[in-house]
């Protein structure tokens, strides 16, 4: 049916005896009549990928068990003083810790977060809501989705939180098994380390930490694509990873 006929349909019904066609109004767009928006009508109109926070507020209370980091600014250089474009530099995975919340509700009591305000901590890669105030970019995540705290520039000395774990991962072969030498692009990525660190467990219903079933030392095969990975100063690779995506340990 047309939209004509609907209005006139209506008009005949005695709860819309004043029922009128509606318009807006937008600075940038004119005089608009309902039903003919189109994408073209609001050629200035952005949405930005972080919620800017209004002038007025310039503090920012987490709730529950949700955590506010400060993020730290993007590698603008390698290792070796190659300027990096924009577009080339990674995004940040770690930041300062500015707010937390009063913990978590677990059964009859709450437990604290796991993180207190000034400390340096790794997140998981696309966790929280990011929100920009006070000129500065931050982020909001909950508690079970930072990876651990660190304190240095070494990823050795990360300290896992949770049921996180890092490992060291094993060195990929540097030849085929015919003996052919492989570049870096074409080495297979190892799904084996070993676990350098572990974090205090998972909570159970009454609020208590599950011991995780690895410790320093063992020799791990875990989920091809789980995890946080990071490039140590010292040179190996490291993975930081939930104690549920390693599959085994060997021997």
């Amino acid at each position: 049916m047309a939209t004509s006929q609907i209005t006139s349909s209506l008009r005949n019904l005695p709860a819309f005896e004043r029922f009128q066609p509606s318009t807006l109004r937008f600075p940038s767009a004119g005089h608009v009549r309902i039903g003919t928006l189109t994408q073209t009508s609001f050629p200035s109109f952005v949405v930005k990928a972080a919620t800017v926070v209004a002038p007025k507020h310039t503090t920012v209370k987490p709730l529950g068990d949700r955590v506010l980091v400060k993020i730290k600014d993007a590698e603008e250089k390698t290792a070796g003083g190659i300027l990096l474009p924009a577009t080339a530099q990674g995004k940040p995975q770690g930041g300062e810790v500015v707010a937390v919340g009063d913990g978590k509700s677990v059964g009859k009591s709450i437990v604290d977060v796991s993180v207190k305000t000034g400390l340096q901590v790794v997140y998981s890669k696309y966790a929280g809501t990011e929100v920009e105030f006070n000129g500065s970019k931050h982020l909001i995540l909950k508690d079970d989705d930072i990876v651990g705290i660190l304190e240095t520039a070494e990823v050795k000395d990360l300290k896992p939180l949770n049921d996180r774990v890092l490992i060291k991962v094993a060195e990929a072969d540097e030849k085929t098994a015919g003996g052919l030498l492989l570049t870096e692009a074409t080495k297979e990525k190892p799904s084996i380390g070993t676990v350098i660190a572990v974090g205090p467990g998972p909570l159970d219903e009454e609020g208590n930490r599950k011991p995780l079933s690895v410790v320093p030392g063992n020799t791990v095969l875990y989920s091809k694509y789980a995890g946080n990975d990071f490039k140590g100063k010292d040179g190996p690779d490291y993975i930081a990873l939930r104690a549920s995506d390693v599959m085994a340990i060997l021997s």
